[in-house]
């Protein structure tokens, strides 16, 4: 689940920069034979009504059962832009880079190493309340490598909640 929030800024108002910060974060939880924790909060400021921009950290655990030694620790940081093309539909940027172990073939030995993804994609924004809403993303990892990436395959589909 991914906590954000998006804010529409009127043109002709000149809102203090408290008024144009958001927070949010993302947490996913899966527990079993694999067991996986994500929690990643971010902040971002709308800087015209409708583009936006934001840093954000991430602490990822994963655990599989399967295999001895099968568990890590996962963290890092982002930093992303979003551009509004129409009121709900949202154009999205993201620089990620995340340290995690992955396997050298040479010295056949598990070594921790920073690996970058550029994601870029759309989403819809489904507001409720004053500030509430939901956010549907498709991202492309452009930096996608199937041997050093913690994710599975270059698409990435995040679906988040405002509270």
């Amino acid at each position: 689940m991914e906590v954000q929030a998006q804010r529409f800024i009127d043109p002709q108002d000149s809102p203090p920069f408290k008024d144009r910060l958001y927070y949010g974060a993302n947490l996913s939880l899966q527990f079993g034979t694999i067991t996986f924790i994500d929690v990643s909060p971010l902040a971002g400021v709308m800087i015209t009504d409708k583009f936006s921009a934001g840093l954000g950290a991430t602490y990822q655990y994963f655990n599989d059962r399967r295999f001895i030694g099968g568990d890590q620790s996962i963290f890092g940081g982002r930093i992303f832009t979003r551009y509004n093309l129409f009121p709900n539909i949202f154009a999205h940027a993201e620089y990620e880079s995340l340290n995690l172990d992955v396997f050298n073939r040479q010295s056949e030995t598990f070594q921790r190493e920073w690996v970058p993804g550029l994601f870029v994609g759309a989403g819809y924004f489904v507001p409720y309340g004053e500030r509430g809403g939901a956010n549907f993303k498709l991202l492309f990892n452009l930096l996608y490598d199937n041997l050093r990436s913690p994710y599975a395959e270059p698409f990435v589909i995040r679906v988040g909640f405002v509270l």
